[in-house]
């Protein structure tokens, strides 16, 4: 396992369109660098493209699991919840986002069994961001009351 860097925003590779992963040990490899990598930077999440690789290829962290998603697809969505969120690729801005409550993802594990899942609440909203990584968006693109992390950290203290 390996820590990579966190390409930031303003790289074009941000905005570029993942391709389709294969099941193979640098999948795997790449899975555990992004879990390694996301537990370092204290993220919910990570996405491929934000270590400069364009596969289909994210993990997102759920209390103390790590749910790996390989060329994961959202189903179905349910609800809708507007919260703060942020990224490591932008580290220094927060924006409200409107995400799914709820949602039913189809996605691959690393030995290429096909899952359906659910996920709520945070969950959601972490597999939303990381899968919109996939699809070259960034979160900024569609948050509104964009702040500065310090401004956030004000405000929540008060």
């Amino acid at each position: 396992m390996a820590i990579r860097d966190i390409i930031k925003i303003g790289d074009p590779i941000l905005t570029k369109i993942s391709r389709p992963a294969e099941i193979n040990e640098r999948t795997s490899q790449l899975l555990d660098d992004l879990t390694e990598t996301m537990r370092q930077f204290d993220g919910l999440g990570l996405a491929a493209p934000q270590v400069g690789i364009l596969r289909s290829v994210a993990v997102i962290r759920v209390d103390d699991t790590i749910i790996e998603l390989i060329n994961p697809k959202i189903i179905a969505k349910r609800g809708k919840v507007v919260e703060y969120e942020g990224c490591l690729s932008i580290p220094e801005l927060y924006g409200e986002v409107e995400r799914p409550q709820s949602i039913f993802l189809g996605t691959y594990d690393r030995h290429g069994v096909f899952h359906k899942i659910k996920l709520e609440g945070m969950a959601a909203r972490a597999a939303c961001h990381e899968i919109d990584h996939l699809d070259g968006k960034l979160f900024v693109g569609v948050a509104k009351n964009i702040k500065e992390k310090s401004a956030l950290s004000d405000q929540t203290t008060k």
